[in-house]
């Protein structure tokens, strides 16, 4: 247990203090708060002390660990049932983390005041001031003195090379030196000095991030292991007092305390903050999770006299139950997200034929239109239905913008009057209606405005989406070129915005790397734009091939199909791996869809020698990148697929040298600065349909 709560400390944060303002706090000590006087006023009805124990102490202790949340166990249940990319699961965790820190640290606390190993005796004032001064001391070693012996074995020792063995001692001799201070000269409690050393110790660091792997590895192959082996022994089940009503009710009531007071606590603060009722008693069930420190107390206060073997054992079944139950709760939060969630596809490939597409088309300012116009037009497909295209300026708001805002004839209807944001509208607008009224057979356009600061501008776009019901957003890439060919640094603002459009929208998305797009006119008397579309497998593939089966129907652009197949040669150890790793059932399945789709593709447009088809036979990732070199030079635009592929051999490895994570790892090989200067990209990412939330693979939200 010492070793357990010094990482225990070392993974939390002090600083959360200084967030108190977040909901999370409010949630995390409004639970501890009603735990505690919800079990301040029970628990002298469960008899718990033994012989001449002081009780009040005692109970008070008990009311402080019944309040608390065992939050390493409660991150690993929330990660293992798949809900830790949640807004609920992030929540949770994140109060459990402000709970258990709280908590243990009143415990602390209430060690200095009470002695336990004297039946909770008050301590004597200079006992008290003894260790008050040597906590002290401890802290300020490991917040002041560690961080430099840490950092100079850090500097000595860099990543990548082996430690020194005798600086690997000296940082583990010196913690171990913090650690002991209090518990040799004051006979304050080792476990609760161990965790007050890693709070105050600094977390980053080669040295820090060693003994919380080495530690938890550790635990949890040997040392939980024989921990569960000394309860069992301490335990004693045998003396468990089965017959008599009296310890089942110290059993249950200890429980109803435990997730009561929680529950209790996060629906007041729900209340407050506005949650609804069902995540608030969520949160609640969630928070009265217990550990292995809880198990630790309670077997102690039986090896220490304080309670009988039998409410020892109560204490220990009632924190095993507030773990039984966990799963059936993220299985209803999951229930309800699946619920709350849109079940339609808004996307490309499941796009009937006889409806017309609609786009959400983003740009930046006046740089975009000609790049604009060329996409509406190779994009709008046969003339009936058509495409309908909602053109919208996304317009960062800031004070100065802010100050022009007219409100007209209701708060939701607002009007900007800055003169340069006036300006660029209409020139985008002129601009878009100079192309239509030329060559605007099939298009429909609407002009919208995303007026927000970029923080908040993807759920305006987002909500856009979702009410205009598009099926595509297309966003333009945060580079522009430059004079040269060259992409510039771009405005890392919008690229977070894209970003953020990425993990949330509620449709298909496209995010377009301009690169002379708009350079020429595309006739629609001759070919003036050669296209290629890059075909691995995978779901945004087949969005990508969907949208290619658009861009084929224009007589100016020359489309090329070019798909990268798999090929396992020879008898060698790779190719072996090779064949294994691709023969697997889920690779199997990805691979049967891509077939399907793509015979269907094939039939509508390669068959009848509208678009050019190729293979490409390759055996890893190495053969992809250069296949891709190869090509340079050769096509105006590439639309690819930006991921979503199934352990993809052709692909491995290429998303750890990536730029632009954001483009996927063939769309930022194609846009890297060394590429070709006159190829533009085009990657598209397929609506992820939220009502087949399956847990830690999506991102959902529901509070």
């Amino acid at each position: 247990m010492v070793v357990h709560m010094f990482v225990v400390g070392l993974e939390v944060d002090p600083n959360i203090f200084l967030e108190i303002h977040l909901p999370e706090a409010k949630v995390a000590y409004t639970g501890v708060l009603t735990t505690f006087v919800l079990a301040a006023l029970l628990t002298p009805f469960l008899d718990v002390p033994e012989g001449n124990v002081n009780s009040v102490p005692l109970n008070l202790c008990l009311s402080v660990v019944v309040s608390s949340t065992a939050s390493p166990l409660l991150t690993r249940l929330i990660t293992d049932l798949k809900i830790g990319k949640s807004d609920i699961g992030r929540f949770v965790v994140t109060a459990g983390i402000h709970t258990d820190l709280v908590s243990t640290l009143l415990i602390c606390v209430g060690c200095v005041i009470f002695d336990p190993i004297q039946t909770f005796k008050y301590r004597t004032v200079k006992a008290i001031l003894l260790m008050v001064s040597l906590l002290v001391i401890e802290t300020v070693l490991a917040a002041k003195l560690t961080p430099l012996i840490f950092n100079w074995v850090n500097r000595e020792n860099p990543e990548g090379k082996p430690m020194k063995g005798s600086h690997l001692i000296l940082a583990v001799a010196f913690v171990v030196t913090v650690c002991c201070f209090p518990p040799i000269w004051a006979g304050y409690d080792k476990v609760l000095s161990a965790f007050l050393a890693g709070v105050f110790m600094p977390r980053d660091g080669r040295i820090a991030k060693m003994m919380i792997s080495k530690v938890n590895y550790f635990f949890g192959a040997i040392l939980c292991p024989l921990f569960f082996f000394w309860v069992g022994t301490e335990a004693q089940l045998s003396k468990f007092e089965a017959g008599n009503w009296v310890s089942w009710g110290k059993l249950f009531f200890t429980f109803f305390i435990a997730t009561g007071g929680k529950v209790l606590g996060s629906w007041l603060s729900g209340l407050m903050l506005g949650f609804h009722w069902y995540d608030s008693i969520a949160t609640g069930l969630l928070l009265s999770i217990k550990g292995h420190f809880h198990v630790y107390l309670a077997i102690m206060a039986s090896t220490m006299s304080l309670t009988s073997i039998s409410t020892s054992v109560s204490m220990v079944f009632a924190t095993f139950l507030t773990i039984i139950y966990t799963p059936l709760v993220v299985a209803n939060i999951i229930q309800r997200a699946r619920k709350r969630s849109p079940t339609q596809r808004m996307a490309l490939q499941w796009l009937n034929p006889s409806n017309e597409l609609r786009v959400l088309l983003c740009v930046h300012g006046p740089q975009n239109i000609s790049s604009a116009t060329n996409f509406m037009a190779i994009s709008r497909g046969p003339v009936e239905p058509g495409i309908l295209v909602y053109l919208t300026d996304m317009v960062e708001l800031t004070d100065v913008v802010a100050a022009t805002l007219r409100h007209n004839d209701g708060v939701d209807t607002v009007s900007v009057t800055d003169p340069t944001v006036m300006q660029m509208r209409e020139q985008v607008t002129n601009g878009v209606s100079a192309y239509l009224s030329q060559d605007g057979h099939g298009i429909v356009l609407k002009r919208m405005l995303a007026l927000s600061t970029l923080s908040s501008m993807h759920q305006d776009v987002c909500i856009l989406a979702e009410d205009l019901m598009v099926s595509l957003i297309i966003l333009p890439f945060h580079k522009q070129q430059e004079e040269g060919g060259r992409l510039n640094m771009g405005h890392s603002g919008f690229r977070h915005v894209n970003r953020k459009i990425l993990r949330h929208a509620p449709c298909s998305i496209g995010i377009l790397v301009d690169r002379g797009l708009g350079a020429t006119i595309i006739s629609r008397s001759s070919v003036s734009l050669h296209a290629a579309v890059i075909f691995i497998g995978g779901k945004d593939d087949r969005e990508a091939l969907a949208y290619a089966g658009r861009v084929a129907c224009h007589p100016g652009v020359k489309l090329t199909v070019i798909r990268f197949l798999l090929e396992a040669t020879g008898d060698s150890v790779s190719s072996l791996i090779t064949i294994a790793k691709s023969n697997t059932s889920e690779n199997q399945e990805e691979m049967r869809v891509d077939d399907e789709c793509f015979a269907d593709f094939y039939d509508r447009h390669v068959a009848g020698g509208q678009v050019s088809y190729m293979e490409k036979y390759l055996e890893n990732s190495g053969q992809t990148f250069s296949t891709l070199r190869s090509i340079e030079g050769q096509y105006g635009l590439f639309i690819v697929g930006r991921g979503g592929r199934v352990n993809s051999i052709l692909t491995v490895g290429m998303s750890d040298w990536e730029e632009c994570p954001e483009l996927g790892p063939i769309g930022d090989i194609l846009s890297a600065s060394d590429y070709s200067v006159t190829a533009s990209v085009l990657i598209i990412q397929q609506h992820s349909l939220k009502g087949d939330i399956d847990g830690l693979q999506e991102e959902f939200s529901i509070m």
